[in-house]
């Protein structure tokens, strides 16, 4: 376990010049993103406005809830955290409740990008088991959308938009709705027939400056962003969230010391063993050579070209 004092907040300013600034930071960290969406009077009206560029639709009443955490069943079991979970009512009817999860990613490195459709399958399961009450009929399962919006192209293609839906392999012109979708948004996209709006919004969640705001709606999150980094709480919070993400990877690195322990350890046992097992072997050969050859234990020895070392272990033993 690592001692939190050893990671205060004096050492994270110490390191303050090798970490990214508060001022640097863009939509796509998930530190920036998530605080605007948790800010006072704000949140509501950023996710809005999201939402209305990424679906090119108006929604009606939203409950937004940042990083919701869903435990697993049992203490062994794997939970999960939605950065930004939203549910989301039609403009045109109340009734009609989407469960949107957004979920800004940067975080390219290959063997994360491979499990990427596991991971949002995850996700999707989680939000229908949790959101959906015993007893009720299926009709009233919400539609669950996942929105991944990333710095990197998860599947090589270019293309800004990649909207996954569950169909039949044999027969795909077959109407299947089940009310579950999973949409990545690539930041620096080319292809497919994406809105405009679209493709400013993700240019400016990618690098999230002045230049970038390129429309009112984006100027409007531009004054959002911007009143978020200048507040001197904020920086405090960004301070502690260093401390922890520090603390996390001492703790993955003293892990790894004990793992790596742990392997040496067993890698000498299982020598050990291997060892054993060869000596074995080997005196079982020269008993064999005395009792049917009428070797001398010397003979059978220099039969068997043993090293001197071992002769006197094996001399012990006879």
């Amino acid at each position: 376990m690592i001692d939190v004092r050893e990671y205060g907040i004096r050492r994270i300013f110490q390191n303050y010049n090798l970490k990214k600034r508060i001022k640097d930071l863009n939509l796509i960290d998930n530190f920036l993103f998530g605080t605007v969406v948790d800010y006072p009077g704000m949140g509501e009206e950023f996710v809005r406005l999201l939402l209305k560029t990424i679906f090119n639709r108006n929604f009606g009443k939203l409950q937004i809830v940042p990083e919701k955490e869903y435990k697993g069943v049992d203490t062994d079991l794997h939970g999960v955290r939605l950065d930004v979970y939203v549910e989301a009512a039609s403009d045109d009817n109340a009734k009609d409740v989407s469960v949107i999860d957004i979920e800004p990613e940067k975080n390219d490195k290959e063997k994360d990008v491979k499990t990427l459709p596991k991971r949002t399958r995850y996700y999707h399961s989680k939000i229908d088991a949790i959101g959906f009450e015993s007893g009720k009929a299926y009709r009233y399962l919400k539609e669950a959308i996942v929105v991944m919006i990333m710095s990197f192209d998860p599947f090589g293609r270019d293309r800004t938009i990649y909207t996954i839906r569950n169909m039949c392999q044999e027969e795909p012109d077959i109407p299947y709705d089940d009310g579950a979708r999973t949409i990545y948004l690539y930041t620096k996209g080319t292809r497919g027939r994406s809105r405009k709006k679209l493709r400013e919004l993700l240019c400016y969640m990618e690098k999230s400056n002045e230049d970038n705001a390129v429309n009112p709606e984006l100027r409007k999150l531009h004054h959002m962003v911007e009143k978020v980094k200048m507040d001197k709480g904020v920086s405090l919070k960004y301070m502690k969230y260093l401390e922890q993400q520090e603390m996390i990877r001492e703790e993955g690195r003293e892990e790894g010391r004990k793992e790596e322990m742990v392997n040496t350890e067993r890698e000498r046992l299982r020598a050990e063993a291997a060892e054993q097992k060869n000596q074995e072997i080997v005196f079982s050969n020269i008993k064999n050579l005395m009792r049917n050859l009428g070797f001398t234990a010397e003979q059978a020895m220099q039969a068997l070209n043993i090293s001197e070392a071992y002769r006197r272990l094996f001399r012990a033993q006879l």
